[in-house]
């Protein structure tokens, strides 16, 4: 499936920031399933600077440096992008049992940015939290094969847990929106990270974009999309990683869009940075995923 992508930020600042230093992860980093053709950003105001670079998980950053003050902030990034279907038919894949896999995983002598090492242990936002391990604890067996663990994880968050959009923010805490059984994508990915690291299964928190399909007879509507948030779980030297999408309940294929991975989304951002000034700040958005046909 071809998509073309464009995501639009404006950042309004209530007075002015200085010697502003902001970090932009959202041209996609390479993934398998996908291949990404004439990225684009475009920034105003031009920032002093520009260092791109790859980021320590699997992310592309781009740092940017702004010297003048500013009272305003756009960026604009856009893409095409042409997602495969992936290698292996998921929902009746063969994989490691939970124990076998976490074996492999601790004897895997891998740590490049994507090897699962790098996603067993406690992140800054997905750290062990005993009471989201003792809710998986009554879900999981150590001999169920990988796949149907995340299976299992996932259909049970999509039946459990309420997406509203105004239940959580960006820096609200996993456990906050585990007990609350509310939240978004974001924290249902992280709740299914917990989870899943609590019984050594290696665990990432990708972001990314997810086509959307508007209702019979209605038209899709241009800039209404959002990013989005899934899990993905290490399922073996055969599958590899593997998307779990619990805000969906579906496995992440070919309308997902892969943009970054990393332990949470500390990691992928898809804007942070430093300042100083500015006071008051409101960020506007617009998200547009369109198909071509």
């Amino acid at each position: 499936m071809i998509y073309e992508v464009r995501h639009n930020n404006t950042i309004r600042y209530s007075g002015f920031v200085h010697l502003a230093q902001f970090n932009v992860r959202l041209r996609p980093a390479p993934w398998p399933s996908q291949t990404v053709t004439n990225y684009r950003r475009f920034v105003d105001p031009l920032p002093w600077t520009v260092q791109e670079e790859e980021g320590a998980y699997v992310v592309n950053e781009a740092r940017l440096t702004l010297r003048d003050p500013i009272t305003q902030l756009t960026i604009e990034s856009s893409f095409t992008v042409d997602v495969a279907p992936p290698p292996a038919d998921y929902a009746s894949a063969n994989s490691p049992t939970i124990t076998e896999l976490r074996a492999l995983a601790l004897a895997r002598p891998d740590l490049t940015r994507s090897a699962p090492a790098s996603y067993l242990f406690a992140s800054p936002i997905a750290g062990p939290l005993p009471e989201i391990a003792g809710w998986a604890r009554g879900l999981l067996e150590e001999d169920m094969p990988v796949i149907e663990a995340g299976k299992t994880m996932m259909a049970t968050i999509h039946e459990e847990f309420a997406y509203d959009s105004g239940a959580t923010r960006a820096d609200t805490p996993v456990l906050d929106a585990f007990r609350a059984r509310h939240g978004v994508c974001q924290d249902f990915a992280h709740v299914m990270i917990v989870a899943a690291r609590a019984y050594g299964i290696p665990a990432a928190y990708v972001s990314g974009y997810l086509r959307t399909r508007p209702p019979p007879g209605m038209q899709r509507l241009v800039g209404a999309d959002a990013m989005h948030a899934w899990a993905a779980l290490w399922c073996g030297d055969d599958l590899g990683w593997v998307g779990f999408d619990p805000t969906n309940n579906v496995f992440a294929t070919t309308d997902h869009i892969f943009v970054a991975m990393g332990r949470d989304y500390s990691d992928v951002a898809p804007l942070d940075g430093v300042f100083r000034g500015g006071g008051q700040q409101t960020m506007f958005f617009s998200v547009d995923v369109a198909p071509i046909e």
